[in-house]
């Protein structure tokens, strides 16, 4: 049976909770997600963990919040003035901002009220757990 190893181009498919047992992604019904492993290219935490599945072997793995979106932090949370935020902005709404060194950053709306909206630069998944169910589906190359 072939195993999963490291510079390997995988398949899977996989199932993403927290561990409330919510879904926050799937595969289910789409392609299977394709990578390489240990290329960085998916969450540390499974990247890590796919090396030495087998194709056709199913696992659960728990990824702690540091290798998958990272803890949450509080510096990346800022009040700005009702002024500079769009019109019709409501918590949980996802604007674009533009950091001080020019790069663009995703930005969630935690709060708003009639002076001021709260806006975290975090990931929304950043300081959660995450549980995975993962099949190998084929690896491609070696």
């Amino acid at each position: 049976m072939t195993e999963v190893n490291n510079g390997d181009v995988v398949r899977i498919h996989y199932t993403a909770k927290l561990t409330d047992g919510s879904v926050i992604d799937s595969t289910q019904g789409r392609e299977p997600l394709e990578f390489q492993v240990g290329a960085g290219q998916i969450i540390a935490g499974l990247d890590r963990q796919i090396s030495g599945m087998a194709v056709g072997e199913m696992n659960t793995v728990t990824i702690p919040a540091e290798e998958a979106y990272g803890p949450h932090d509080d510096a990346k949370v800022q009040t700005l003035s009702r002024s500079v935020v769009p019109d019709g902005v409501e918590v949980g709404t996802r604007l674009q901002g533009t950091a001080s060194d020019g790069h663009q950053m995703a930005l969630t709306v935690t709060r708003v009220d009639d002076e001021q909206v709260t806006v975290d630069a975090n990931h929304p998944f950043a300081g959660q757990d995450l549980v995975l169910n993962v099949t190998v589906v084929e690896i491609l190359s070696a």
